[in-house]
């Protein structure tokens, strides 16, 4: 079975960015995964669940309502492991290109003074919500970006390389 792209990228090198983490053709349509990353797996704490669960809410709302990019929004959500999220874009477009975008979505973290959608008829959890933390992490993040807008490491993935057997094979695939 082919390991799937986000399980070869090196996650113990991986630093907080925004990186494309796959492009699909969807038929007629081509998408992009990116993958927002706001902690280094394995070696700092995961985000704490309330406050990424407001970040859901914030950040999609951002994004769905900005004027440049809404009807290009498919999907903002959370990764599994907690150390970020998955934005889904049509087209593709190098991280670069949505950085602003993505700068701007945690810059309005900050001026919030509630988090969206969560009246029980709203949300799945609607008890489940921080949203001080939810402005700490965005406030970490956004400072962080700005700092390394011109560090290239924050827009490409560290690879990791499969082992290969004797006969050439990938050794997950022997």
């Amino acid at each position: 079975m082919e390991l799937i792209r986000s399980f070869s990228v090196d996650h113990t090198r991986i630093i907080p960015g925004i990186f494309t983490s796959r492009v699909d053709h969807l038929g007629e349509y081509l998408v992009t995964t990116y993958d927002v990353r706001l902690k280094r797996p394995n070696r700092e704490p995961v985000l704490d669940v309330a406050a990424m669960h407001s970040l859901e809410h914030l950040v999609a709302t951002y994004l769905r309502n900005d004027p440049a990019r809404k009807d290009e929004v498919i999907y903002w959500g959370p990764m599994g492991c907690l150390t970020g999220f998955y934005l889904i874009l049509k087209g593709s477009r190098a991280p670069q290109e949505i950085y602003d975008l993505i700068l701007g979505a945690f810059r309005s973290v900050e001026e919030a003074k509630e988090v969206p959608g969560t009246a029980p008829e709203n949300c799945g959890y609607y008890r489940m919500h921080n949203l001080d933390m939810a402005k700490w992490y965005a406030r970490e993040f956004a400072t962080y970006l700005a700092a390394n807008a011109q560090n290239p490491e924050i827009f490409f993935y560290p690879e990791t390389a499969r082992p290969v057997t004797g006969g050439g094979q990938d050794f997950y695939d022997s």
